[in-house]
């Protein structure tokens, strides 16, 4: 009879996660907790989602509408409008996980170690150098192919 054995992840710190329910290392904590599965969205999501997406069509067609007002003017009323779709929008619960997904993303910039100006200058050098050395090398092989091809076709 064949014995049950436990399976364990190589790697501890993986938490025993499953595609349809994976964990997630919780910040600040140190511990894995599992996913709850995602809420579809509410009707009232959808209807804010919508209103927005109908403030902005009637933004842009107001701003072709009163097209002989100050351009500054129907700029500025866009804007508002875009502001106010976008209020409406980070209100939903996918405006909430995009929000998250930007703050998130800022604190990952935050931790980038960004080259210095020598280095870049250094990097940005040597590629153009590789880049004229290949080009070099490209026209070499095709000015070869192409005297061997005005050869062959002169016989």
């Amino acid at each position: 009879m064949a014995q049950l054995v436990e399976q364990r992840s190589p790697k501890p710190q993986v938490g025993g996660s499953s595609p349809s329910c994976p964990a997630i290392f919780a910040k600040g904590r140190g511990i894995f907790v599992v996913a709850k599965a995602e809420q579809p969205a509410s009707s009232l999501d959808t209807l804010k989602l919508v209103a927005a997406l109908m403030i902005l069509i009637g933004a842009v067609a107001g701003y072709y509408y009163f097209e002989g007002e100050s351009q500054l003017f129907r700029v500025l009323g866009l804007l508002v409008v875009i502001g106010v779709a976008f209020f409406l929008v980070s209100i939903t619960g996918i405006g909430k996980k995009a929000l998250g997904f930007f703050k998130d993303a800022r604190v990952e910039v935050r931790k980038v170690v960004w080259p210095t100006r020598q280095e870049t200058i250094q990097t940005t050098l040597m590629v153009m150098i590789m880049v004229f050395i290949v080009a070099l090398m490209l026209w070499a092989v095709d000015s070869a192919l192409g005297w061997g091809v005005r050869s062959i076709l002169a016989a």
